[in-house]
């Protein structure tokens, strides 16, 4: 007998019928003789809607209320998750994240995990019980709620995964696992049997939505190997796990980023500490940045950018605004919607010409490059919007992956 963490995203709970049916599959994996703890989302679209009525209230609504609010959704989940599955005769209890004592720091819409206990889930389990948790929520030491940004429930489920040590974690959403691009943009993408830890997060974090980067990256940490899988079928998913590539495997995905904005502040001081205080700024107000561009300096000043997601360019501008205010000089530009074509796999370690290869192909498309990073295993532009689905298109040709088994 194992223990299984099962993890149901928003269009999984969407309807009645669809968590009629998630508590059929629960049953189907107990009956196997395991132990399963499960992890919801709120019903899709509910998170959007109570910040939207939020919003109406109060344009900048406070960030512990805003918690507060949003913890709603996956507690109307698991409510009806369990009452699904004493109507097939299954003994269920549901649990909050704060009762399933996931513990998190202070910061109020992005809080991270510093403990999680499991609460009274292995008593419950020894019971007979199957264990129904509200993803995306904990609670700080101080007792308030707290949420875990777009996407918790996946972080939820692992760092339960973890704490339990789980046999197997299964995350279920709406697509069939993890492909070698959007299959909505790229008609021909495949889907992969097997991603490791490190490449599924580079696709993470660079837009693809299948997985929250930090469940990836807390699953690597822990070695929680998680399979990503469909709720509408019992075809297997992407299996996530410390895998060993062969050479011959240069590049595995390719990611698209639309949620994000460049912003450039012009005339900053050219000296040594600038850049420092500035992105200290940043972090303080919890704000991810990723591309970052600094000019050569002249006359004692200097231009640089930088792209964070586009729900943190309001925070970003006020952090920015207050440094220039204490420097007594620079400005910021409007912020510019752009996109974000990443390409990923272990094998660039190994080989050369990555880059050649995906400028090569952005040049036959027309397509201009604003930025560049790199990292070991990804090289990622910064694009208009216009040309990305095109781009991808053309990437994803060129590196071969429409062949991918």
């Amino acid at each position: 007998m194992g223990l299984i963490v099962q993890k149901f995203g928003g269009t999984s709970v969407g309807t009645v019928d669809r968590i009629v049916a998630v508590a059929k599959r629960i049953q189907e994996t107990q009956d196997l003789g395991n132990q399963v703890v499960v992890v919801v989302s709120a019903r899709s679209g509910v998170t959007n809607e109570l910040v939207a009525r939020a919003k109406k209230i109060n344009d900048f609504p406070d960030a512990r209320e805003m918690d507060l609010l949003l913890s709603i959704g996956e507690q109307e989940s698991i409510a009806l998750t369990t009452m699904a599955l004493h109507k097939l005769g299954i003994p269920a209890v549901s649990r909050t994240g704060s009762q399933a004592g996931i513990i998190t720091d202070f910061a109020h819409t992005k809080a991270r995990i510093q403990k999680v206990s499991g609460g009274d889930i292995r008593e419950r389990l020894s019971e007979g019980n199957v264990v129904i948790v509200a993803g995306f929520q904990g609670m700080n030491r101080d007792g308030h709620i707290t949420t875990l940004g777009r996407g918790g429930s996946d972080l939820s489920a692992v760092a339960l995964a973890a704490a339990l040590n789980a046999d197997f974690c299964e995350i279920y959403t709406d697509v069939d696992g993890v492909y070698t691009a959007d299959p909505r943009i790229v008609p021909s993408a495949k889907k992969m049997k097997a991603i490791s830890y490190e490449e599924m997060l580079e696709l993470a974090s660079s837009g693809t939505k299948v997985m929250q980067s930090r469940a990836v990256e807390f699953a690597q940490k822990y070695r929680v190997v998680f399979e990503v899988r469909s709720s509408f079928n019992n075809n297997r998913g992407t299996i996530v796990r410390e895998e060993k590539s062969m050479e011959s495997v240069l590049v595995s995905g390719v990611a698209l980023d639309k949620n994000q904005s460049k912003i450039t502040v012009k005339n900053i001081p050219d000296r040594p500490g600038a850049a420092a205080d500035l992105f200290s700024k940043l972090d303080h107000a919890n704000i991810i940045v990723d591309m970052i561009i600094q000019n050569v300096g002249r006359n004692g000043v200097a231009n640089l950018s930088f792209t964070v997601p586009k729900e943190d360019v309001r925070n970003a501008i006020e952090a920015i605004q207050a440094i220039l205010k204490a420097w007594g000089c620079g400005e910021v530009e409007e912020p510019e919607k752009i996109a974000i074509l990443s390409v990923v796999g272990v094998g660039m370690r190994s080989h050369s010409g990555v880059a050649a290869k995906l400028f090569g192909a952005l040049s036959q498309a027309g397509v201009n490059i604003k930025t560049i990073s790199t990292s070991e295993i990804k090289v990622a532009v910064a694009l208009d919007l216009e040309d990305a689905d095109g781009a991808t298109v053309k990437v994803h040709d060129a590196f071969g992956l429409n062949e991918k088994n």
